[in-house]
């Protein structure tokens, strides 16, 4: 569910230059004619109030958190080679085991728009929401369904399935036809790994997966197969139809109990710039998952128990023209709804105000969210699970550079 930083410009430190290099406007180092590298740096920090989550459980709970940090790295090495190496803290809130890890470390070959292969640790192509990250969404808690098995696992390696949606493999991507409006990306990777004689996946089988997307207005322009939320008007008008396809053989459940997995999503994003310069966007997100294990894993201790069933969000925004101190006001709603096999239901609504101070770059957000997601959860989907329905009060800061 994380995400990187755009390869746009970012921090040059002096500490950083080599001898030809150049500093460029926007804080690219130039080395030469074919070698560049940029820095970039992130943060998002929220406090929260929760109805009857405080330690005697009736009361509101009230938190300050550190959500995310990051450090990006992007350089050219070659005409056709690039690179990026992004770091994300792991467990800010908690001093005693935060650290700094490794996100994302691509190696990036990059020949034509139409062919183009990414190698290393990296996304899996999955919905938009995850291809968008925390970063580029237009919702600060965006993250209100199901993940895809390289976000649900916390680990890579024997019992994981990668981290923050990340996995070792290869993806080929391109944009083809006519103005390139077909966007693709294609590739295989790690997947769910298992140790011998614990976990399903006993034959080593790899993960593959692909997503498709059609332009049907302005051409969604990100770096490779990234995606946005939103782009607050920049990009003119934009209606964009996506469909996600995952599968791994023996790629959930345990030893004993261990099935196949496949997931498809399908999206859409419109968004719309009005005669007054008002901006409206519009999400949609559905996705169905069918991970065939028996139930009875979720009793057995090495049970990758994923979800298994449907859910979907939409969400609607207007960004006001206006520009009022030194932003904009964008209020939005939000519905989210789960329904797995095997569990309990649970749904979600939410309504909010962003503040666009600099687009993605620096917004700040309060919102209200409703519901029993907030009690039963996004990831245990056991039978017998059951919650209240909540209130939550969020209010949340953005910057990136």
């Amino acid at each position: 569910m994380m995400q990187w930083k755009r390869p746009v410009a970012a921090l040059a430190t002096a500490g950083l230059l080599m001898t030809a290099a150049t500093v460029q406007a926007g804080g690219k180092i130039s080395i030469d004619d074919t070698k560049w590298i940029s820095i970039g740096a992130g943060a998002r920090a929220s406090f929260s109030a929760i109805e009857d989550s405080a330690p005697n459980a009736n009361d509101w709970s009230s938190d300050f958190n550190a959500d995310s940090a990051r450090i990006y790295v992007n350089g050219q090495i070659h005409k056709y080679i690039k690179f990026e190496l992004n770091t994300e803290c792991v467990f800010c809130g908690n001093s005693n085991l935060e650290e700094f890890v490794l996100l994302d470390a691509i190696a990036k070959f990059e020949f034509t728009p139409e062919l183009n292969v990414w190698a290393g640790r990296l996304l899996v192509p999955a919905e938009r929401q995850e291809l968008n990250g925390p970063y580029y969404s237009t919702t600060y808690d965006a993250y209100r369904t199901p993940f895809i098995p390289a976000d649900f696992s916390v680990d890579f390696g024997a019992g994981g399935a990668g981290v923050y949606a990340r996995d070792h493999g290869v993806s080929v991507w391109g944009n083809l036809g006519p103005r390139g409006a077909l966007q693709y990306v294609v590739g295989v990777y790690n997947g769910l790994e298992s140790a011998a004689g614990r976990g399903p996946n006993q034959d080593d089988n790899l993960m593959y997966a692909g997503r498709f997307t059609y332009n049907f207005l302005n051409v969604e322009k990100n770096p490779g197969y990234y995606t946005s939320g939103t782009y607050y008007g920049t990009a003119g008008d934009i209606l964009s139809l996506a469909v996600t396809v995952q599968h791994q053989e023996d790629g959930v459940g345990s030893f004993n109990n261990r099935g196949d997995y496949t997931g498809v999503s399908v999206d859409a994003i419109f968004e719309k710039v009005l005669a007054n310069k008002g901006v409206f966007t519009f999400n949609g997100e559905y996705k169905t998952f069918d991970s065939d294990y028996n139930i009875a894993a979720f009793a057995d201790g090495d049970c990758f128990c994923m979800f298994n069933g449907n859910s979907y969000w939409v969400n609607a925004l207007y960004m006001f023209p206006q520009t009022v101190g030194i932003g904009k006001f964008q209020p939005y709603v939000r519905y989210n709804e789960i329904n797995p096999d095997d569990s309990s239901d649970r749904d979600e609504i939410e309504g909010g105000l962003n503040y666009i101070i600099d687009g993605h770059n620096a917004r700040v957000s309060l919102f209200y969210q409703y519901g029993d997601i907030l009690s039963e959860g996004i990831t245990n989907f056991a039978p017998g699970v059951a919650g209240d329905d909540l209130s939550a009060i969020k209010l949340a800061f953005q910057i990136q550079i």
